[in-house]
């Protein structure tokens, strides 16, 4: 606590200004912890970058000038070299990131960077330098699909080397960027999930905003596709499995994603799945808000806000999870409506038109009233799914109930017995880390997939809209 208190008189004392502002709040713990780690210059926090580059801790604060809470213990000794790895690991920044030419040299004269604790503002000058948040750091190279609001282009980092995708915004003269993006961006910088696509870098001029994401070579639906919609029931599994897990990661979080399709799942070469597309997400605050039902793609958006319900949580997503689990396993969509009622009217023949018994309070709902359906008795899931084993079924019956309330949560779907036989370590691993980092989880061979889709669904236009609005 003693240490603690000196540390912070410090640090009030530099930002003040104060007589001992000569003297740095690194130099400070340098000098009160003389003897413990002697064999390194540096010794680094895990603080993740955020998609501005900043730490997120550090992006917590408004002020340019408050001290970012990466910690950093330095020796007294002006002759030393700095070298990438200082660099990278002073700024946060991915090992394979190829600092600009002359980048180093400058700080074997004057190295400011490494002579005080590190600001937003410092931090923010030292990445724009090495080339982050600007157009010319990335190179256009296909594109991938067009939408209202944006373009999305296959792009590659001269930072990494490594394969990007760009989601170009058109910022209106009057009108700005749209809310979506602002509300995609607010929300990715804070989820850094192994299930979740990475929002690397943001860059804005007048006329674009421009996203930076992680390039991921399909979408489910063109997995589907190139599988001749027959995808091998263990990769059903280990993409389901992934897709809860990202789910769980956000509804733990208050984020409901919305606009849960097949196109907004990215799948990578090593069957990593991805939760992509959060322009609809919203971050659910407590108590309850109302949200607007205009929600969800109409082929998975669930029968309560079909019916006019503005009243949801996290359930809203895990209708549209049994969706895709339906449709990963027999090859088709579930529900392919093409108007509400019509919607209403494939769920209903399916899983039986609701009562009062199966669902309190159905009867007194006046846009149900108004489409009179027909008394459908409920089918026996079993019918429509010969792929699927007891165990998915059940799971996918408890993902498909009327009322959000019934519906399984995203961790307790993980834990399902149809899960089992993946292991118990696949439930422990940490948030950023793959399924396929461990052995016993691999990715089935698909007997049927075209060798040479890839190439021809990259060029798409039409096919391609995971990351639009």
């Amino acid at each position: 606590m003693d240490r603690m208190r000196k540390i912070k008189r410090q640090l009030s004392l530099t930002l003040r200004g104060g007589n001992s502002g000569d003297k740095t709040l690194s130099e400070t713990i340098s000098s009160q912890d003389t003897g413990a780690h002697s064999d390194s210059e540096i010794v680094h926090e895990d603080v993740k970058m955020g998609s501005d580059g900043e730490s997120d801790q550090a992006s917590a604060t408004s002020s340019d000038e408050v001290n970012s809470p990466v910690r950093v213990r330095l020796r007294n000794n002006p002759g030393r070299k700095i070298s990438t790895e200082d660099i990278n690991k002073r700024l946060s920044l991915p090992a394979d990131i190829r600092l600009p030419d002359g980048y180093l040299e400058k700080f074997s004269l004057n190295s400011p960077l490494f002579d005080k604790p590190l600001s937003r503002r410092l931090r923010r000058v030292s990445l724009s330098e090495i080339g982050f948040g600007k157009l010319e750091t990335y190179v256009k190279l296909d594109k991938l699909g067009e939408g209202t609001y944006a373009t999305v282009y296959k792009g590659r980092s001269k930072l990494t080397d490594n394969l990007v995708a760009l989601k170009e915004i058109r910022l209106e003269h009057e009108e700005g960027a749209p809310c979506t993006a602002i509300r995609e961006v607010s929300l990715l910088k804070d989820l850094k999930h192994a299930n979740i696509v990475t929002l690397h870098d943001i860059i804005h001029t007048q006329k674009s905003l421009t996203l930076v994401f992680e390039y991921l070579d399909k979408d489910l639906k063109q997995y589907l596709d190139d599988c001749g919609n027959c995808i091998h029931m263990h990769n059903v599994k280990l993409f389901l499995f992934q897709l809860l897990r990202g789910l769980n990661y956000c509804h733990k979080r208050k984020v409901l994603h919305r606009d849960l399709k097949p196109q907004n799942l990215l799948i990578n070469d090593r069957g990593e799945l991805k939760l992509a597309d959060f322009g609809l997400a919203r971050a659910k605050s407590i108590p309850t808000k109302t949200y607007s039902n205009e929600v969800v793609t109409l082929w998975y958006r669930p029968p309560d806000i079909l019916l006019g319900s503005t009243d949801y949580s996290t359930p809203i997503d895990m209708w549209g999870v049994g969706c895709i689990f339906y449709e990963m396993s027999t090859g088709r969509p579930l529900f392919p409506g093409s108007t509400v009622e019509e919607e209403l009217h494939f769920i209903f023949k399916l899983l039986g038109t609701p009562t009062e018994e199966t669902w309190p309070g159905i009867t007194s709902n006046e846009e149900f009233i108004s489409y009179n359906y027909p008394r459908y008795r409920a089918d026996c899931l079993h019918n429509h799914t010969p792929r699927l084993d007891n165990d998915g079924v059940e799971l996918l019956s408890k993902l498909l109930q009327f009322e959000g309330k019934k519906r399984i949560a995203a961790e307790e779907g993980m834990r399902h017995p149809y899960f089992h036989c993946l292991g118990e370590r696949i439930l422990t691993l940490p948030d950023t880390t793959s399924i396929f980092a461990l052995q016993e989880v691999q990715l089935e061979k698909e007997p049927g997939m075209r060798t040479n889709s890839l190439s021809e669904s990259v060029n798409s236009i039409s096919q391609r809209q995971s990351l639009l609005f």
